[in-house]
């Protein structure tokens, strides 16, 4: 398992290098200038300058290469000398700077580092979009591991019921539609998510909570409905093999069959589709997010594409891949965790 981590690790970096150099000639076609919101007020010198120093003189190989040197060795050095600020509060590490007076990916809209932006808007995602993610997982697996044992009944019709609004109702008629009940009509929650709110105490947390639910309900809806289908068919597809029959012939408890035979081999498909929707939560919910005001990741990608923000863009769509092969890579290794008849020679 160890010696296959390794090989999938290393092949890996080809993968991404070609994504990247994909996504890179992509945006490289999208219509506009980044100029062209400077006031015309500005001379033609200045803005040339303008144009070089955010580097859209150079040939598009030369604009690539800066780009993948500021990604993977200026930015892990900025990261480093975080590291080690924050390690001089405790005595750990000497005072370095590893990328002081680098160029960073500067973001054409705003005029700062990409990098900085993401992290600011990272923990807004990761308290809504992650939490919605965690909660339709946990809704999802016990709809579908009781629905697939009481396959037809009463449960299971409303299951499916409630699965197929999941999938059929958009989040953009959903998230409106909780707005109008449960924030204009009913005045329960508030419709606008305050990015600026501080959790510390009891009181705070609470505000917080409240913020947070009608875009986790949103959110979940669609996780629940697509996860627990898939467990259901996993776990019926499993009920009916032959060991289960081995496994209650020998006297074991219903409840041991189905919670530790069959749910850890129904588990096994279960893993791909969580792992693989794991990125889609560091991606944000663009639609969500920009209905309840959310300034998350999703709304930051909208709003780089409107305004043609190529670096922006860029670093975004391919933390995404990044995300998406590692996460990949870990659903591959767990199923030879769950299931010890998968070996990886």
């Amino acid at each position: 398992m160890l010696t296959y981590t390794i090989r999938r690790l290393v092949l890996s970096i080809p993968t991404l290098l070609f994504i990247s150099v994909v996504i890179f000639l992509l945006l490289q076609l999208a219509p506009g200038d980044p100029m062209a919101q400077v006031p015309l007020t500005v001379p033609p010198e200045v803005k040339q300058k303008m144009r070089e120093a955010l580097g859209l003189g150079a040939p598009i190989h030369i604009q690539y290469w800066k780009w993948l040197v500021q990604f993977f060795w200026i930015e892990p050095q900025v990261f480093l000398d975080w590291a080690t600020r924050e390690s001089l509060l405790l005595g750990w590490l000497p005072d370095t700077a590893f990328a002081e007076g680098k160029l960073r990916v500067i973001s054409w809209q705003t005029r700062s580092p990409v990098m900085d932006i993401v992290m600011q808007r990272m923990p807004q995602t990761l308290w809504v979009v992650g939490m919605s993610y965690i909660v339709g997982i946990l809704i999802a697996l016990p709809i579908g591991i009781y629905s697939a044992y009481k396959q037809y009944s009463l449960f299971d019709q409303a299951g499916t019921f409630v699965s197929m609004i999941g999938f059929s109702v958009p989040p953009f008629f959903s998230g409106v539609l909780v707005i109008v009940i449960f924030s204009v009509n009913l005045g329960w929650f508030p419709s606008i998510y305050d990015t600026t709110h501080v959790v510390t105490d009891w009181a705070s947390f609470k505000v917080q909570l409240q913020q947070m639910i009608m875009p986790v309900m949103v959110l979940a809806l669609q996780t629940t409905a697509q996860i627990s289908r898939f467990m259901r068919a996993s776990m019926l597809d499993n009920l009916n093999q032959d060991y289960v029959r081995t496994a209650r012939a020998k006297g074991l408890k219903e409840s041991a069959v189905v919670l530790v035979h069959v749910l850890r081999n129904s588990m096994i498909p279960i893993i791909t589709v969580i792992a693989l929707g794991i990125p889609s939560i560091f991606g944000g919910a663009i639609i969500t997010e920009t209905l309840f005001k959310v300034n998350g990741i999703g709304q930051l990608l909208l709003t780089a594409l409107f305004a043609n923000d190529l670096p922006m863009v860029m670093t975004l769509t391919f933390i995404f891949a990044i995300l998406i092969v590692l996460f990949n890579l870990i659903a591959d290794v767990l199923y030879g965790i769950l299931d010890p008849r998968i070996r990886y020679d």
